[in-house]
């Protein structure tokens, strides 16, 4: 896996680690959170992706997972707590936005929170190649 620097502000994933172009990171990231990208074995001829946040302090109602527009976009917003009477304040309720660029035919199928681990499942099935017959009109 290569990572490069990318002027802009989305992540791309892709298949396609040959030319060093399937992982790149923008310029100017925070690196929060913090992020892994995994190759899963394949399944039902399905090639497949897990990206995984660490997201530790997020409930699942502070997250939010969203496709648009070949985007996958991960939001998380905490809510403030005003029960808590904090002697030390060192975990930071902090928002966070990232984007991934996908490519087309990779579709997210699932999202799980679990030991403040999110994972996001993508899969890009084997293209379907269609053949079209095209009808041609003659001229009277």
């Amino acid at each position: 896996m290569t990572r490069t620097r990318l002027p802009t502000e989305a992540f791309l994933i892709t298949f396609d680690t040959g030319d060093g172009s399937a992982f790149r990171r923008p310029r100017g990231s925070d690196g929060y959170p913090p992020y892994d990208i995994e190759r899963l074995a394949p399944q039902k001829g399905a090639e497949r992706l897990r990206v995984t946040l660490a997201v530790a302090g997020f409930d699942e109602n502070e997250l939010d997972v969203s496709v648009e527009a070949n985007q996958l976009i991960i939001r998380g917003k905490q809510v403030e707590r005003e029960e808590v009477d904090y002697l030390f304040r060192g975990i930071a309720s902090r928002q966070f936005q990232r984007i991934f660029a996908i490519e087309d035919g990779m579709e997210v199928t699932g999202a799980s929170l679990r030991n403040g681990l999110l994972s996001i499942e993508i899969e890009r099935h084997d293209p379907v190649h269609l053949v079209r017959k095209i009808n041609i009109s003659v001229a009277e």
